[in-house]
């Protein structure tokens, strides 16, 4: 994104695939994400609310317009850790990168579109059920991509 903003290009549109667990989704959805929030920021010893980074302009939340409208939507929770449990802060899927990823885009300006396969069910059977089912993540991904229309030329 920086190379775009130094060439002077406009930012391109930037497509995350990636896996995800969840307790509201059936493993084997894809699911647009389209708000992010941290599940792990957790300052509330002061006084900040779960999911807010103190004096950070971006806010608890960052949210970008659907770029996959055929996919049930959901909020992804993005924390440092493999969860095996409900997530403390609100949010429908969990992963490792989408709030960072939508972070580095909202201030590069460039748009974003989040696509998750869940792979697990976030539970005890987490670890074994994410590795078993890499290989349909892998083609679920290969066929939402190709249905994306080409941007046109600039």
């Amino acid at each position: 994104l920086a190379e775009y903003r130094a060439a002077g290009r406009p930012a391109p549109l930037v497509l995350n695939f990636g896996s995800a667990g969840s307790r509201c989704f059936a493993t084997g959805s894809l699911v647009s994400c389209e708000r992010f929030v941290q599940r792990d920021m957790d300052v509330s010893g002061l006084g900040f609310p779960l999911g807010v980074t103190p004096f950070e302009e971006d806010g608890a939340e960052i949210a970008f317009p659907p770029v996959f409208a055929d996919l049930p939507r959901g909020v992804c929770g993005t924390g440092d850790s493999f969860e095996t449990g409900p997530p403390r802060l609100a949010c429908d899927v969990v992963d490792m990168e989408g709030y960072a990823l939508a972070k580095a885009c909202r201030r590069a300006g460039a748009s974003f579109g989040c696509a998750k396969y869940i792979t697990d069910g976030a539970d005890h059977a987490a670890a074994t059920d994410w590795q078993a089912n890499l290989e349909s993540a892998a083609a679920a991904f290969v066929r939402l991509y190709a249905t994306l229309r080409a941007p046109s030329a600039v």
